[in-house]
């Protein structure tokens, strides 16, 4: 059977193999994203959301496996708080590892996300890398709720645009952002 974002893999692959940025639907809000590996498509990133590199961007995962190849000796305990979460939730982390210094934060910090939208999961596997995500809006405006509120600024920018879920007028929101403590603690950022 032929799953409905099927049809979307294939393009997307190309587009992020060779540096490029796509519009994508994540577990949230749509987002714009390309290779979290390669440092050109990140400064791509930057330049079309007219964003400044100190306000670094979040990655996108598949599985918690991965976790252990971008922080350095994350605490075990995380693993277990993410298997409580019910609301998706960005985890910012110390001591980001083999990513670009660009999308690393001035701190050695980076923000993940494991995604449990199959859309997101799908592509990431079989990528086999992370994902950027940012919002899919011009800095300093307001992030799309929906694929209808997304400018045609940001459209034309990126290389490809998922078909999946564009017709999904649901208002949706960004995810939590919680700093995982070396310590343990945790540090709502936004709830």
């Amino acid at each position: 059977m032929l799953v409905d974002f099927e049809q979307d893999i294939e393009p997307c692959l190309a587009v992020l193999r060779n540096g490029g940025l796509i519009l994508y639907p994540t577990d949230t809000i749509w987002g714009i994203g390309c290779d979290a590996t390669n440092e050109k498509a990140v400064e791509r990133v930057y330049q079309l959301k007219q964003r400044e590199e100190q306000r670094s961007m979040i990655i996108l995962l598949a599985d918690e496996r991965s976790l252990l190849h971008y922080v350095a000796a994350p605490d075990p305990a995380v693993f277990d708080y993410l298997e409580e979460l019910e609301k998706p939730t960005t985890l910012v982390f110390d001591g980001a590892l083999g990513l670009p210094a660009n999308l690393v934060n001035e701190d050695g910090s980076i923000g993940i996300r494991l995604v449990k939208d199959e859309f997101c999961r799908h592509l990431i596997r079989r990528l086999g890398r992370p994902l950027v995500s940012t919002s899919a809006n011009i800095s300093g405006s307001p992030a799309p709720a929906n694929f209808t509120e997304i400018s045609a600024a940001v459209i034309a920018g990126v290389d490809y645009t998922v078909n999946y879920r564009r017709n999904d007028l649901a208002s949706r929101q960004p995810s939590a952002v919680v700093k995982w403590n070396r310590n343990g603690t945790q540090t709502i950022l936004r709830p």
